[in-house]
C-alpha cells in the first residue's frame, strides 16, 4: 500500500487530485485545514474560558511526567482507535511508554511540544488531552490530537483543552502568528469546538491510496 496527501485550496479545480488518480491512487479520507489567527483568538480568551465543575486542567511541555505517563497512554491508545482515517489501510498502533518516550526523543530535535491534560477531581479519571507542535526557529504551531474520552464527552472538554494550549502559547511563544489543525469534515464535535475557537478552512486534505496485491 502506498500513501499520499493531496492538497486543495478551497477554489481548487482538482488537478492535483486527478493526476493521483491518473497514477492509480484513489481518495480514502479528506480532512479540513483550518487555520486559526493566533492575536484574533487572543482577544476573545476570557470569552472562551469556563470552569468546568469535577475537572482541572494540567498542562507540560516536551516530557510527560513520570506520575501521568500510564493515564496519556490510556488516552493515546483511546485517539489510535477513535480517529476517523475512513479507508486508509491502516490499523491502530499501541501507544506504550516506550514508544511515547521514544516519539518525545524523537519530535524534541524539531519541535516544542505543549500537552494540556483533563483530570477528574473526585476519582483522578482522565478525561482528555490536546497537543500543540511548535518548531524550532518557526512563527507557526501544529495542533495534532484532540480527545475527549467517550465517557467525558458532552461538558465542553475540548475547548478548554485548546483555551489552556492558547495561555501556554500567549504566556511563552508570543512570537507564534497561526495555528494549523486538521478535522475529518464528519466529525461533528471537533467541527463545533473549532468554529467557536475562530479556526477557518484554509484548504482540502486528501489521502489518497494505491494498493499494489503483487507487492
Amino acid at each position: 500500500t502506498v500513501l499520499a496527501e493531496v492538497f486543495l485550496a478551497t477554489d481548487d479545480a482538482g488537478e492535483g487530485l486527478a493526476f493521483a488518480v491518473g497514477l492509480g491512487f484513489s481518495s480514502v479520507h479528506v480532512e479540513e485545514h483550518l487555520v486559526l489567527e493566533i492575536a484574533a483568538v487572543a482577544t476573545r480568551r476570557d470569552e472562551l474560558s469556563r470552569a468546568i465543575d469535577g475537572y482541572e486542567i494540567l498542562t507540560w511541555r516536551d516530557r510527560c511526567p513520570d506520575e501521568h505517563v500510564e493515564a496519556f497512554c490510556r488516552m493515546r491508545n483511546q485517539m489510535e482507535a477513535d480517529v476517523p482515517i475512513g479507508d486508509v489501510d491502516a490499523v491502530p498502533r499501541l501507544i506504550d511508554v516506550a514508544r511515547i518516550r521514544a516519539q518525545e526523543e524523537l519530535m524534541s530535535r524539531s519541535y516544542h511540544q505543549v500537552v494540556a491534560a483533563a483530570r477528574r477531581t473526585t476519582d483522578g479519571a482522565w478525561g482528555g488531552y490536546s497537543v500543540l507542535f511548535l518548531g524550532h526557529g518557526d512563527t507557526e504551531v501544529w495542533q495534532d490530537d484532540t480527545l475527549v474520552m467517550p465517557e467525558h464527552r458532552g461538558h465542553g472538554l475540548g475547548l478548554q483543552l485548546k483555551v489552556a494550549t492558547l495561555d501556554v502559547l500567549l504566556a511563552g511563544h508570543p512570537d507564534r502568528r497561526r495555528v494549523h489543525t486538521w478535522t475529518d469534515p464528519d466529525n461533528h464535535a471537533m467541527r463545533h469546538t473549532n468554529a467557536a475557537f475562530g479556526f477557518t478552512t484554509a484548504e482540502l486534505m486528501h489521502e489518497v491510496q494505491r494498493e499494489d496485491p503483487d507487492g
